[in-house]
């Protein structure tokens, strides 16, 4: 089977960053190379921004060094501007990036992506972190 290739959305990262979390399985499965996680310097800087936000300015230097180095962290440039997520316009970039990436999955917990379910193209598939999580330890 392929890698599986999947964008996190900063709301399922943050919830996985504390040791303590049930998901933290996500990160611990990342450093592991269970997966492959697709991000864009747009991401990169809300990643950066929210978890200094959420906990602190040490933490998210911390992760954001171990995003860079991880092989399996492909960092890429989504050319196109979809915009298919209207009701959070900041969103875009991460169904951005699934396009660009042709990953497997978004992994959100956010209801604003919901409607790339009713989208006909282009397909990005929508899991939640709880899906996500189910899906690692199966890997």
């Amino acid at each position: 089977m392929p890698q599986l290739k999947i964008v996190l959305d900063t709301n399922c990262l943050l919830q996985s960053i504390s040791r303590r979390s049930s998901y933290a399985l996500a990160i611990d499965r990342l450093m592991e190379s269970a997966y492959e996680l697709y991000i864009t310097n747009d991401i990169l800087l809300e990643y950066d921004e929210k978890i200094s936000e959420n906990f602190s300015k040490e933490t998210a230097e911390l992760i954001i060094s171990a995003l860079s180095l991880l092989q399996n962290v492909k960092k890429i440039d989504a050319y196109f501007q979809l915009n298919l997520i209207p009701a959070d316009p900041d969103d875009n970039k991460f169904a951005d990036c699934a396009f660009a990436g042709n990953v497997h999955y978004l992994v959100t917990n956010d209801k604003h992506f919901n409607i790339l379910k009713s989208v006909a193209f282009p397909v990005i598939n929508v899991i939640n972190l709880d899906e996500f999580k189910t899906l690692l330890s199966s890997l």
